[in-house]
């Protein structure tokens, strides 16, 4: 089976002040927020680990431009005593923004871990959300939920689990309301892969559903209702 691909590169605007996320071997990652523009002048608001090491020294501050290449990255943390799902731009290199480029772009390869939800909002617009397992180094596991419109979520909702898929797109935030036990609502955002292209990969390429539903045993994702995009 060929590499899996996991490909980012984002170019946008720092959001706040950097904070020391977690330390690995000796390593700090900071988490910061940027803020990317999208073509409709709206923005997404990114979270980003960065490791000191790509950092020279520096920390970038809130209002510095920075642009970053490296991959889409999951990892499961308890919240108010429940598993959660959280989403980051994970940096490898920082590179020069270039401003004729495309300051949001992603490209993945991976295996659909959950049947994708096909679903149409009060207005007719046709949505499918899909949960993909993307293979990284060391036997670890990102699972990324990605989200298509229109034809390609026609085509999304013939899909099964097991499937292995190419898709490009861009990583976005998305607020959402979420309601209490208590009838009280939070404000929450979530971050989603929005996909521009998707193609299925011949059936030589894809495990078997048996092999998709094993590695997603341990998952499960918070339902969420997606909003259309700007």
């Amino acid at each position: 089976m060929e590499n899996t691909i996991n490909t980012l590169r984002l170019s946008g605007t720092v959001i706040g002040t950097p904070t020391v996320g977690h330390e690995a071997f000796g390593e700090k990652f900071y988490y910061l927020t940027l803020g990317v523009p999208r073509l409709s002048g709206a923005q997404d608001q990114l979270p980003v680990t960065l490791s000191e090491r790509l950092l020279d020294g520096k920390l970038p501050a809130e209002g510095d431009a920075l642009a970053i290449e490296g991959q889409v990255r999951s990892y499961n943390k308890i919240i108010e005593g429940a598993g959660r799902l959280l989403i980051t731009a994970f940096a490898q290199r920082i590179v020069e923004p270039d401003e004729r480029e495309n300051p949001n772009q992603i490209q993945l390869t991976g295996t659909l871990c959950k049947a994708p939800a096909y679903r149409t909002t009060p207005f007719g617009r046709e949505i499918a959300d899909m949960m993909l397992a993307v293979n990284r180094a060391y036997g670890k596991s990102d699972y990324i939920p990605c989200i298509t419109w229109g034809r390609s979520a026609r085509f999304a909702a013939k899909l099964s689990v097991g499937d292995r898929i190419m898709l490009t797109g861009r990583l976005q935030s998305r607020a959402y309301q979420k309601q209490m036990p208590d009838g009280t609502v939070l404000e929450k955002t979530a971050y989603e892969v929005s996909v521009g292209h998707l193609e299925l990969l011949a059936a030589e390429e894809r495990p078997d559903a048996a092999q998709a539903a094993q590695a997603a045993a341990p998952f499960r994702a918070p339902q969420q209702t997606a909003a259309a995009p700007q």
